[in-house]
């Protein structure tokens, strides 16, 4: 009961804020522009027409050729099924892989991650997608996968952007890699890095009731060093990962779901204004300059209280991870459950060995740690109004390294300062990026990738984050500028379920 009251707690105090994630720029502002890419194809609702599509399907019925679609199970095992009942017809759902066109229609409801994921590449390529995210299993399973009909196929061919030479050569790259070993884990190194989470949660456990400061300055380093193991082992496609998902959950109170479903989304459309949620943190933080409907009075501070929203992000982040757990169990998705145990276990030992007056500062210092950290790779970086087909271009564009100074900001950073090598194989474990960044900078010249291998140190990339604030909190409203919740693109914000739509906060009242 005591554990229940608290969560219910902590939930009403931090429920006037719905998502804050990390900010991210490149432009200070640019006019509105609708995305010119397409939905090729969707569920086309008729419940308004109920009456002329039973008509319809009543004479379809009597002809011999009945219009059919595609339904699979998680193996992505298909048959062939009637398109149309009472209430709607089923279209193709459209997904270019590796040059060529599937049929996604009837396996967006039993894909693993969710059908959102392939509603947001209708009519658009995923080869890097599907590479990045998947496991080698999964990179298998959708040559199973109906190809789309062949007319179909060559109209989405001719509109769809051809495959530059940069994703070709990337693409060999990857394979380069893979044969030579690169998501192979270093099993000394994952110990040494758990065993300091362990002795940082038992330091301030110890020190608890004896020293205060001490134990919330420990468990603050323990609870963001949690969220960079857990943020590896996510992202992972190998055994060791996929045993250790729950880390997130149990350590930092971060649930596997919630962080999938935003960061991944992240990682697949990065700095896509209206889409990228870690660039809408309206109204506490502008990274680029508003629309005068959208905006806000904080903004013309933000620089001065930045601070503030920053040590809010580990417990915001907390508040989302439960709604999404709960909303997970009811539409019963894979592991939602168990990923819901999980986190009660967390917020058992939390609240059974920290008193209040350690773990609520722990939260917040945490928050400020990781959002010093996260935000400004991708702050002062290009800023995208549509829909990138080259997304090796986009990750190179979007994305800024730090350069550490010393081993204890090395290990503070948790993989995050070799942003791109992230960015680029998310599933590759972060112990090889050090050894990766040589490649990828020679990669970028040879390729004549715009603005190149992109890195500045440490401090510098922290100042640019905070001067990125000031020039836009010291700039007028520009009328039209991109709202940061979407204009009805594919993936926009306000068009899905995440705990974003609508705005953050105080955002849906000012």
């Amino acid at each position: 009961m005591m554990f229940h009251r608290v969560v219910i707690g902590i939930a009403l105090t931090m429920g006037c804020v719905s998502s804050f994630s990390s900010p991210g720029h490149s432009i200070l502002a640019r006019p509105m522009q609708s995305s010119t890419t397409s939905r090729f194809s969707t569920m086309i609702e008729k419940s308004e027409i109920s009456d002329s599509v039973s008509k319809e399907n009543k004479e379809l019925t009597s002809s011999s050729e009945m219009p059919t679609a595609w339904e699979c199970n998680e193996e992505a095992e298909c048959v062939e099924v009637p398109a149309c009942n009472d209430e709607e017809c089923r279209t193709t759902l459209d997904v270019r892989i590796h040059g060529k066109w599937y049929d996604l229609s009837g396996w967006r409801k039993a894909h693993p991650a969710g059908p959102h994921w392939i509603d947001w590449y209708d009519g658009r390529d995923a080869t890097e997608v599907m590479d990045a995210f998947h496991t080698q299993k999964g990179r298998e399973m959708y040559k199973r996968l109906p190809a789309s009909a062949p007319e179909t196929a060559a109209v989405l061919e001719a509109s769809a952007a051809p495959y530059s030479q940069t994703e070709l050569n990337f693409r060999k790259l990857r394979d380069q890699l893979e044969s030579e070993g690169w998501w192979e884990r270093d099993f000394v190194h994952e110990g040494k890095l758990l065993a300091i989470w362990a002795s940082l949660v038992t330091g301030a456990a110890l020190t608890a009731e004896s020293a205060p400061p001490l134990s919330t300055f420990l468990l603050g380093l323990s609870m963001t060093n949690a969220g960079w193991l857990g943020h590896d082992y996510i992202h992972g496609v190998d055994k060791f990962s996929q045993v250790m998902r729950p880390f997130a959950a149990v350590a930092a109170g971060l649930g596997p779901t919630w962080w999938s479903d935003k960061h991944n989304k992240h990682h697949a459309l990065t700095n896509e204004m209206g889409v990228d949620e870690d660039i809408a943190t309206d109204p506490f933080l502008f990274p680029y300059v508003p629309d005068p409907k959208y905006d806000s009075p904080l903004r013309k501070i933000q620089h001065y209280i930045f601070y503030i929203p920053f040590s809010f992000l580990f417990a915001l982040w907390r508040v989302d991870t439960l709604k999404v757990a709960v909303d997970s169990v009811e539409s019963k998705r894979p592991d939602a459950k168990n990923e819901l145990w999980y986190l009660l276990a967390h917020y058992f030992v939390l609240l059974t060995f920290f008193p209040a007056q350690v773990w609520v500062p722990a939260v917040f210092l945490s928050g400020l740690m990781s959002a010093l950290i996260v935000t400004p790779t991708h702050q002062s970086e290009e800023y995208f109004e549509e829909y990138q087909p080259d997304w090796v271009t986009a990750q190179f564009e979007s994305t800024r390294n730090a350069v550490t100074t010393n081993p204890f900001s090395e290990w503070l950073w948790g993989g995050m300062q070799y942003q791109l090598e992230h960015h680029l194989f998310p599933s590759m474990p972060r112990s090889k990026y050090p050894s990766l960044k040589p490649i990828l900078a020679k990669f970028a010249e040879e390729n004549k990738v715009p603005g190149g291998y992109r890195e500045s140190g440490e401090f510098e990339i922290l100042y640019m984050n905070w001067d990125l604030y000031r020039r836009v909190a010291e700039s007028d409203a520009i009328p039209g500028a991109p709202y940061s919740r979407g204009n009805g693109q594919l993936g926009a914000i306000d068009m899905g379920t995440s705990p974003g739509a609508g705005g953050v906060g105080l955002g849906k009242f000012m």
